[in-house]
Formats: C-alpha cells, sequence, structure tokens
C-alpha cells in the first residue's frame, strides 16, 4: 500500500487542515508563489515519488485562480514521480455550465474535468454535485460524497415540529427528498417558468406551508436571489417562518444581508468553501472534514466508500 500525503491549495486552507487533524497527520510542505504579474508557481518541500498524494483544492471564487493552481500541483506531483494523484475538490467550479444552453455555447464542467486529466490527476473527490452527469466527463474514478446527512444532523436540533422540507424549483425535488425522508418531513415543490434569459417566476406550488416554517433547500447559494424569490412566493402562500440549507456557502454580493432582509432566520451551510466572518446573525457553518477524511482513510486503504451514504 503506498504511503498517503495530503496538500494544501489556497482554495480553503481551513478546511485542509481540520481534515488533516482528523486524519492525525501534518500536511504536506509547500510553497505557492505568485509573481508580479499574476502567474502562479507550486514548490514541494518534500518527496512524493511513489506516493497516493491528494490535493485538497475547491475551485471557489477566484475559481480561475484556484482551478490554475490545481492543475499547477497536480503538474508538480506528476513531474515528481507521485503514485497517484487525487484531487479532492469539495466545491467543483464551473459545475453549473454541465451542457449547452445555445448553439455555440462550451460545456466549461466537461473542460475542466478533462484539463485534470490531462495535468495527470487520476482521481476526483467531491461533494454534492450540482449535477450528476459531470461525473460522466472525468475519463477515470470520480467519487461525489455527500453533505445532507452532516447538513440534517445539524439543522435537527433546532427545526420546529411544524417544519416544512421546501425545493425551490423542480430541479433541486431529488435533493429534497432526502433532506424530508432524513428528517421525517413533508415536502413541498415550488415551480418556476423563466421570463426571460435571467428571470424567473414561481407559478405554483405543490404541498401545504400555511402557518408551518419552511426549510428551503438548495446544492449551492451564490447570490441568493433563487432563495428570496422562493421566501417571497412562500410567504404569499402563508408560510410563517424561512430557513435555508445548502452544502455549498459562496454567500457572494451581500447573499447573508439579502436573505436576512428577505426574512430567513436561519442559515445552515458547509465549510466546503470559506465562508464569510460576519455571519449576520443567521449563518450556522457545520464541517465536512470528518466526512473528508473518512473518504481519504477509506480511499487510502482500497476501502468501499458505500459506508458513507
Amino acid at each position: 500500500m503506498a504511503e498517503m500525503i495530503l496538500f494544501a491549495g489556497a482554495g480553503n486552507p481551513a478546511l485542509a487542515r481540520a481534515v488533516a487533524a482528523e486524519l492525525g497527520m501534518e500536511l504536506g510542505s509547500c510553497r505557492v508563489e505568485q509573481f508580479p504579474d499574476g502567474e502562479t508557481s507550486v514548490h514541494l518541500g518534500e518527496s512524493v515519488r511513489g506516493k497516493d498524494v491528494y490535493l485538497l483544492q475547491p475551485t471557489c471564487p477566484p475559481v480561475n485562480d484556484n482551478a490554475m493552481q490545481l492543475l499547477i500541483f497536480a503538474d508538480a506531483f506528476r513531474r515528481a514521480a507521485a503514485g497517484r494523484i487525487h484531487a479532492v475538490l469539495p466545491y467543483y467550479g464551473y459545475a453549473r455550465s454541465d451542457k449547452r444552453t445555445g448553439r455555440r455555447e462550451p460545456i466549461t464542467a466537461s473542460l475542466m474535468a478533462l484539463l485534470m486529466r490531462e495535468a495527470g490527476i487520476d482521481h476526483v473527490i467531491t461533494v454534492d454535485l450540482h449535477t450528476t452527469q459531470i461525473e460522466g466527463f472525468f475519463p477515470g474514478p470520480f467519487d461525489t460524497l455527500t453533505a445532507v446527512p452532516t447538513l440534517c444532523a445539524g439543522l435537527k436540533p433546532e427545526l420546529p415540529a411544524d417544519t416544512v422540507v421546501v425545493s425551490p424549483d423542480a430541479g433541486r425535488v431529488k435533493l429534497a427528498t432526502e433532506y424530508a425522508e432524513r428528517l421525517n418531513l413533508p415536502l413541498a415543490v415550488l415551480h418556476k417558468r423563466r421570463e426571460s434569459g435571467s428571470e424567473t417566476r414561481v407559478t405554483h406550488l405543490v404541498g401545504e406551508v400555511r402557518g408551518r416554517t419552511c426549510l428551503i433547500i438548495d446544492d449551492m447559494i451564490s447570490t441568493g436571489g433563487t432563495l428570496v424569490e422562493s421566501v417571497t412566493a412562500l410567504r404569499d402562500a402563508g408560510a410563517s417562518g424561512f430557513l435555508v440549507a445548502a452544502t455549498h456557502g459562496l454567500l457572494l454580493d451581500g447573499a447573508i444581508d439579502r436573505l436576512r432582509t428577505a426574512g430567513v432566520t436561519r442559515l445552515c451551510v458547509t465549510d466546503t468553501v470559506p465562508t464569510p466572518a460576519d455571519g449576520g446573525g443567521i449563518l450556522h457553518v457545520v464541517t465536512v472534514a470528518p466526512l473528508l477524511a473518512g473518504a481519504l482513510r477509506r480511499l487510502s486503504s482500497s476501502t468501499s466508500l458505500e459506508s458513507l451514504f
């Protein structure tokens, strides 16, 4: 069995340190240097020859910088004769670009997968992909973990008895169903119609929310606009309270303030990406470090990941 070593990129070093602590090991020694012209160089401070190398590097904002650093790390590992290179991407950037919406558009999620393979990455581990077909873009082993059990454990103690799980659109019904089943709660679904290229409108609601607390779920929160729209529709339908849960809390452009102003009283996310220090009194972050450490421990011993799901 090859020796395991874990490195941290700049995408989420705090999570990498937490995973290393869970594994009872030190992070691999490396230095990332950025030149005045914006170019990046990686220097490995120890041998990786023949080792099972894991790099924790979510491709979160700044997406292009973190994605390029991932590829540069992989090239450094490959040229240093690493045995196998595993990319641990708690958050997979460009995941929403998984298909063409017009005839002359790229499929950037596929491009990212091919670039990773070309750079020398043998295996990808991620958490709660935006769409599962992305797994098929990478020509090699691809493992998607789920943070839903972790989030449910963090949510359950504070959920009112009248809570109903709400999917913000038809595309998240499967995810919402998993939450509802794990929490033993009823399910409601909002249906939307696209009015233009950037605008949607809620057309109807399936499920009973009147007088109830709504737990709106999603896989990621960017600016929070979709969730604010959902809160408005649910309030109009008579809902009495609003909670939000998502795996990836990008929380860009004042998303927390936007959600709080809309009436959200609790926002629960994981630490797959760095979160703002100021949570506005509503942010609750649960860690996926034990989940990732458990996966890496099993992978390093060629053990099935099935028990993690």
